[in-house]
């Protein structure tokens, strides 16, 4: 599980670190407030642990930003202010839990298992419902995820698109043209560069599977394969 940490206390930065890194987890650090979204979005973390006071950009406006973004990531604030009015605001903008400085590590451990088991949950709720089977593969477009086993890869939108496309599409033969102009609206030549970038970020997502292929097509466009995993 991937943990977005951002401390600008480096001591206590690389102490929290450590200490989840030896639990199992992956964790991001960033120590300077104007870095955490842009990180928390190429990352795409499980949860973040904002402490609010940070430089350039407080932690507070960080969790309204990745708010915007995300609704479900589980926001863990981390700070030395501790009035009941401290933790409101934290709430209001987006927060899920406030552990105030100083605090036991293993207190951080069991609220940080809390969140991702909760997390777990109500996405195992979720994808139960609206799954795509795609080989060894399960898709769920209304939530952007692809699972495969315990693993699950949140997609953007237009990843999302492209992939629905090609399901409802499989082993179908698709025009580049008319991928394009499904998704986008028309077959322009600089949106045709973009859908490449796409099609090589899919591949890369379903590589675990060697029966589903996303094929290409030289001179005509594209097919999904799902082989049979006999074959």
């Amino acid at each position: 599980m991937k943990v977005l940490l951002a401390e600008d206390d480096a001591n206590l930065g690389f102490v929290i670190k450590d200490n989840l890194e030896m639990n199992g987890y992956e964790v991001k650090l960033c120590m300077d407030g104007e870095n955490v979204f842009p990180i928390f979005q190429s990352y795409q973390p499980d949860i973040c642990i904002l402490d609010i006071m940070l430089p350039k950009k407080d932690g507070l406006e960080i969790a309204r930003l990745i708010r915007g973004e995300n609704v479900e990531v589980p926001i863990l604030f981390l700070t030395s202010k501790g009035l009941k009015e401290d933790k409101l605001e934290g709430f209001k903008a987006g927060g899920d839990d406030y552990i105030t400085k100083p605090f036991n590590i293993e207190e951080l451990l069991m609220r940080i298992k809390v969140f991702i088991r909760r997390s777990k949950t109500n996405l195992k709720n979720e994808i139960d419902n609206n799954l795509i089977p795609l080989g060894e593969y399960n898709f769920n477009y209304n939530s952007l995820k692809l699972l495969f086993n315990e693993n699950v890869k949140s997609l953007t939108q237009k990843e999302a698109d492209i992939l629905h496309y090609f399901c409802i599409n499989k082993n179908k033969i698709i025009k580049r043209e008319e991928l394009l102009k499904a998704i986008w609206g028309n077959d322009d030549y600089f949106i045709g560069r973009s859908l490449d970038v796409f099609i090589t970020k899919l591949r890369k997502y379903l590589k675990n599977d060697t029966h589903v292929e996303i094929q290409n097509l030289h001179g005509i466009g594209f097919r999904l394969e799902i082989k049979n995993s006999s074959e």
